[in-house]
C-alpha cells in the first residue's frame, strides 16, 4: 500500500503541540528499539487518553498514513519500529494505576504502567503480578501484553497472557472495544482478550488492562549449581519438575556464557563447568527448605559438581549476580549480537545446545546460551561485528539452520520476544500456509487498510541488521 504523508497539522489539534514531535532529532529517538533496526517516522505524537487514541487513528483511516504504536521500546524484535514516515504512536502518558482491588484481587491499569514499578505497589497489600521480563524496571504493561512478554518466573507461574482478564483496546479503524472481564471465569463469546494480547499492535492499541493478581510468596530460596557435564545439568532439570517442585527460576548457563560471565566480572565462577543452574523456590518459608534440599539432592544424584545454597538476601543478590551480568557482559565481546529465544522440550535441551555448538564451529562464529531452562526457552546469542559483512552472512546462515534444527526438536522459534520484523521471514516454517493465511483474514478484517504497525510479522523483510532481505531466497513462503 501507498501510505501518505502525516497531516502533522491535524494530529497537533488532538493531542496538542506539546505533546507532538517533529524535529529529525528527536523523531530519531523514536525510531529504533533494542533490536537496532531503524525507521524515520514523520512524526511522534504521545496521546492523553483512549479518546485521542481513537481520534488519531480515526485520521490514519481517512489520510491513509501507518500508526505504529509503542511502549519504552525494549523489545528486541523490531515490533515497534517504524518504516520510514508514519506516526510512531507513544503511550507512556497513559501511565496510571487506576485501581487495585485487593478482595478480587485485580488491579484496572493503562499501558505505561512501569511493570517493576508496579509490581513494587502491589507488595503492600500482600499481591503479586509474576510476569518478570529483564526489562521489567522500564518496559510498560502495554508493551508486555502486546509482546506476551515471560521472564524467568514462567516457569511457575506462566505468561503475561495467564494474567490479562480484559482490556480496553482502540481497533485500527478508531473504534474502541472492551473485552474480558473483571472475573477469574468468563466463557462468553470469543476469546478476544486472548486474541489481542501477543498481537505485537497490530490489531489494536491497548488502552486500559485488567489484571489478575496473585498471593505474595511468603519467602524464597535461592542455590546455584555447577556441572561438568550439559546432559547432568539438564537430567537434573527434567527431574527437579518430575519429582513434584516447581522453582519459580530455573535458568541455565552454558560453558560460553560462564567464561564471557568471568571475563567480565571474576566472580569465581567454574570455568571448566559445562553448564551452571541458577534455581529458586518459594511459598511458604515451612516448605521452603525441604523443597532446597530435595533439589540438592538431586543435582547431586546428577553428579552436581558443587552447589551453593544462599543463606540471606545479600547471598542470593550475589548468586543472581552472574545471570544478570550475562547481557552486560556480552556487550564487551562485539558491537552487535542477534539473540534468538528459540524454545525446545525441556529434554532435548542439550541436543540443541550441542547443535549450536556446531554451528559455531562450522560458520566460526562465538555463539553464547543462557535462560530458561526450566520451560526450555534458551536465548541464543551469536556474537558479531556490524562492520564485517562476511561475518554477518555467516551468523544469518547460522540463524536460518537454527531455527531448521529448532524445528525439527518440537520447537517454536520464539519463546517470549515475539516475530516483529527479525523473525517475519521465518514464521511460515512453524504455522504453515494455513496457519499464515488464517491470521492474515483476521489482520485484514479488523484492519482492512492495514494502517496499524505494517511491515510486522507478514513482511518477509528486515531481518538482522540491513533493512532489506537478508538471505537469498527467503520469501515467506517456504516450508520445511
Amino acid at each position: 500500500m501507498n501510505y501518505k504523508r502525516v497531516p502533522v497539522s491535524e494530529v497537533i489539534g488532538i493531542v496538542g503541540e506539546p505533546h507532538v514531535v517533529t524535529s529529525r532529532e528527536e523523531r530519531y529517538c523514536y525510531g529504533y528499539d533494542a533490536s537496532k533496526l531503524k525507521g524515520m517516522p514523520d512524526c511522534v505524537a504521545f496521546p492523553g487518553s483512549t479518546r485521542e487514541v481513537s481520534q488519531l487513528l480515526e485520521l490514519a483511516n481517512r489520510e491513509l498514513f501507518a500508526v505504529y504504536p509503542r511502549g519504552a521500546g525494549s523489545g528486541m524484535v523490531g515490533a515497534a519500529v517504524p518504516e520510514d514516515g508514519g506516526l510512531v504512536l507513544v503511550l507512556n502518558r497513559l501511565n496510571r494505576v487506576l485501581e487495585i482491588d485487593p478482595d478480587n484481587m485485580i488491579a484496572v491499569v493503562e499501558p505505561g504502567v512501569v511493570t517493576g514499578a508496579f509490581q513494587k505497589m502491589l507488595a503492600p497489600h500482600g499481591l503479586f503480578y509474576p510476569p518478570d521480563p529483564a526489562s521489567l524496571q522500564f518496559s510498560t504493561i502495554g508493551g508486555n501484553i502486546a509482546m506476551c512478554s515471560g521472564g524467568p518466573r514462567a516457569v511457575k507461574y506462566g505468561v503475561t497472557r495467564d494474567y490479562v482478564l480484559g482490556l480496553e483496546v482502540v481497533l485500527p479503524t478508531g473504534r474502541v472495544l472492551h473485552t474480558g472481564t473483571r472475573t477469574m471465569k468468563g466463557v462468553v463469546g470469543y476469546d478476544l482478550t486472548r486474541l489481542l494480547v501477543g498481537s505485537e499492535g497490530t490489531l489494536g492499541v491497548i488502552t486500559q488492562a485488567v489484571l489478575r493478581l496473585i498471593p505474595a510468596p511468603e519467602s524464597v530460596r535461592t542455590l546455584l549449581a555447577s556441572f561438568a557435564s550439559l546432559e547432568d545439568s539438564v537430567r537434573s532439570v527434567c527431574d527437579i519438575v518430575r519429582n513434584r517442585v516447581i522453582p519459580c527460576a530455573l535458568e541455565l548457563m552454558d560453558q560460553a556464557t560462564i567464561q564471557v560471565v568471568e571475563n567480565h566480572l571474576s566472580l569465581g565462577l567454574p570455568r571448566e563447568a559445562e553448564a551452571l543452574l541458577l534455581i529458586e523456590v518459594d511459598g511458604p518459608d515451612s516448605i521452603l527448605d525441604a523443597e532446597a534440599e530435595k533439589i540438592r539432592s538431586i543435582c547431586r544424584q546428577n553428579r552436581v559438581s558443587d552447589i551453593e545454597t544462599a543463606r540471606s538476601p545479600a547471598e542470593r543478590d550475589r548468586l543472581w549476580r552472574a545471570r544478570r551480568a550475562v547481557s552486560p557482559a556480552l556487550g564487551r565481546i562485539k558491537s552487535g549480537k542477534i539473540n534468538e529465544d528459540v524454545t525446545v522440550p525441556r529434554t532435548q535441551i542439550p541436543l540443541l545446545i550441542r547443535g549450536i555448538r556446531e554451528l559455531a564451529a562450522r560458520y566460526d562464529l562465538l555463539i553464547v546460551c543462557f535462560g530458561h531452562a526450566g520451560d526450555g526457552n534458551i536465548h541464543t546469542n551469536i556474537m558479531v561485528d556490524r562492520k564485517d559483512p562476511d561475518e554477518l552472512l555467516r551468523a544469518e546462515k547460522a540463524v536460518r539452520e537454527l531455527f531448521r534444527m529448532v524445528l525439527d526438536l518440537g520447537g517454536t522459534l520464539s519463546g517470549e520476544h515475539g516475530v516483529g520484523i527479525t523473525k517475519s521471514p521465518f514464521i511460515e516454517w512453524e504455522l504453515g500456509r494455513e496457519g499464515m493465511e488464517t491470521m492474515w483474514a483476521v489482520k485484514k478484517a479488523l484492519d482492512p487498510l492495514n494502517i496499524l504497525n505494517p511491515g510486522k510479522m507478514f513482511v518477509p523483510n528486515r531481518a538482522f541488521f540491513a533493512c532489506e532481505p537478508s538471505i537469498p531466497g527467503t520469501s515467506g513462503t517456504e516450508r520445511r
